[in-house]
């Protein structure tokens, strides 16, 4: 049911927050050129769009971080702009962002009440009162959090559930979750469903931001969908499926979010034997052949990134060896993996795979400096050249390739870092959560792009927490489950009950009963319920 974004829609209560065709510029760029949202007491909105469809401006507007150019805001039925973060705050407006921002060296209570700590009769701050204060809120988000223990170290679960607490204590009326499931496991990220969906009961209104249909299916009461800077629709969650919400956000149907093609399998390209790193991986073996793609699953924490970073010679291993195409691969040292035609697509693509500040096209050639050089110095010519030949192949979306990257979408930083790897010819490339963060037309591209290096023979080594992904892309699967491999699955056989059992330790008289009992789940079917096999790898 697709619902006019006016008073009266959805739900007989008028709106808590309004936004009518909000329109937002920087320059020539328009960031938002008709944003329309409605958020409602006791209710959860998720908001939908691909990167770039102006998702962060229209929140940085409702925090107070952007005013509108032009266009309706609305709070409590009465037009506001809020000119500062401060004002939407007092006003009642808290963001709940990806990554929380706790002053480190300060208790969890001082972090709740700082700046506005109760105080006694003589103007002393009341301790006491204020860790009891921040103990009532823990209990009544049910989370038990001491509220005596230092900020630094806590688990980024723990952060949100804090900033929550605070945005509680505030009395805040809207709650904003800017992508909070990005970084949490799935126990973490059940434990912040149930929290939101109390705070929803006791009527607060809450705006809803995820990549991941599942999460956006399974806690929203409604979806509201922006394209290019535009709202577009806003449906009741029960009346509509996933192919209706992608086809509304990418503006066409995508019939194959894991365009897996046939490639002939060649001879073993990296073969890892015995791989051990004391306390972290033991004994790890296994081979990756030409034109293969190999997916690498797990709970978190089960030593998938470490791996591939031993690998690729970033950190250290205890014994085993790696060999590429017959030959002995140096430890410790990832230049010799690249001689040696390995490309490494890192997880974290702002902290390891990019230099934020410099142009999307000095990043994409940072891995050519030898061969645009001459006598030392980089040809700017040579270097503008293979960056728009790399662009155009990945069909990075820029404005200029003198940008810098961190002024784009996070998919396109994505295609970035594929580019600079791309661009070494590599015989072997292993990707580390290629498409998170990324919206579904992007992760559609971003997957056939991986098939199609299979198929021109490049062995692919795929971590992924996204079960689907690793199901839909991988010719085989291997699970690890503390430090250990604990299968290894053809595609054939490859189901979401067996990847779950090997990846959480369970014995084989386990894996049996479970397989013989449950369907073979279907990895070109993305749109499937949450189950809690699609939440526990993440």
């Amino acid at each position: 049911m697709s619902i006019d974004p006016t008073p009266g829609g959805l739900s007989p209560t008028a709106p808590v927050l309004e936004l009518r065709g909000a329109r937002k510029t920087f320059g020539a760029v328009v960031a938002l050129a008709s944003g329309s949202v409605q958020l409602r007491a006791g209710e959860i909105n998720a908001l939908v769009g691909e990167n770039g469809a102006g998702k962060s401006t229209m929140v940085k507007i409702l925090a107070g971080v952007h005013q509108p150019d032009s266009g309706e805001f609305l709070f409590d039925g009465h037009p506001i702009v809020f000119r500062t973060p401060a004002e939407s705050k007092a006003a009642g407006v808290s963001v709940i962002y990806q990554e929380p921002t706790l002053f480190p060296d300060l208790t969890v209570a001082e972090n709740i009440f700082v700046g506005r700590q109760p105080t006694s009769r003589l103007g002393f701050i009341d301790r006491a009162k204020m860790r009891a204060d921040a103990r009532a809120l823990f209990a009544r988000l049910g989370v038990p959090i001491d509220p005596d223990r230092v900020a630094e170290g806590l688990s980024i679960a723990d952060q949100q559930i804090i900033e929550i607490a605070k945005a509680i204590s505030l009395d805040a009326k809207v709650l904003i979750m800017d992508e909070p499931t990005a970084a949490l496991s799935g126990v973490e990220v059940e434990r912040l469903f149930g929290v939101a969906r109390a705070l929803r009961d006791r009527g607060s209104a809450i705006m809803f931001i995820s990549h991941r249909f599942d999460e956006v299916f399974g806690l929203s009461d409604r979806i509201t969908v922006m394209r290019d800077g535009a709202f577009i629709s806003e449906h009741a969650t029960g009346d509509v499926t996933t192919a209706e919400i992608v086809r509304a956000m990418v503006g066409r149907d995508v019939d194959q979010l894991f365009p897996k093609q046939e490639a002939r399998i060649g001879e073993p390209v990296v073969t890892v034997e015995g791989l051990t790193r004391q306390g972290v991986f033991h004994d790890v073996s296994f081979e990756v052949r030409a034109g293969e793609i190999v997916g690498l699953a797990g709970l978190v924490g089960a030593g998938r990134t470490e791996v591939a970073r031993a690998l690729f010679g970033i950190d250290r291993y205890d014994a085993g060896s790696v060999t590429v195409n017959g030959k002995p691969l140096a430890r410790r040292d990832p230049m010799a993996a690249i001689t040696a035609g390995i490309g490494f697509v890192p997880e974290d693509r702002r902290k390891q795979g990019l230099v934020m500040d410099m142009s999307v096209s000095r990043n994409t050639t940072l891995t050519l400096r030898r061969t645009l050089s001459r006598f030392g110095l980089v040809s700017a010519r040579r270097e503008r050249e293979a960056a728009a030949d790399w662009s155009q192949r990945l069909q990075v979306k820029t404005g200029s390739q003198e940008l810098a990257v961190a002024t784009l979408s996070g998919g396109n930083q994505q295609k970035v870092v594929l580019a600079k790897w791309l661009a070494t010819d590599p015989t072997f490339l292993i990707v580390d959560e290629p498409t998170r963060g990324i919206d579904v037309g992007t992760k559609s591209e971003v997957h056939r792009l991986i098939s199609d290096l299979a198929g021109r023979g490049i062995a692919v080594l795929m971590i992924s927490s996204e079960l689907p992904e690793v199901l839909g892309m991988a010719d085989r699967v291997l699970v690890m489950h503390e430090g250990r491999l604990t299968a290894t699955l053809d595609r054939a056989d490859a189901t979401a009950e067996r990847v779950m059992h090997a990846a959480t330790g369970s014995d084989a008289a386990d894996l049996t009963e479970a397989t013989q009992a449950a369907p073979a789940a279907s990895p070109t079917n993305p749109t499937t319920p949450p189950t809690a096999t699609a939440e526990a790898t993440r």
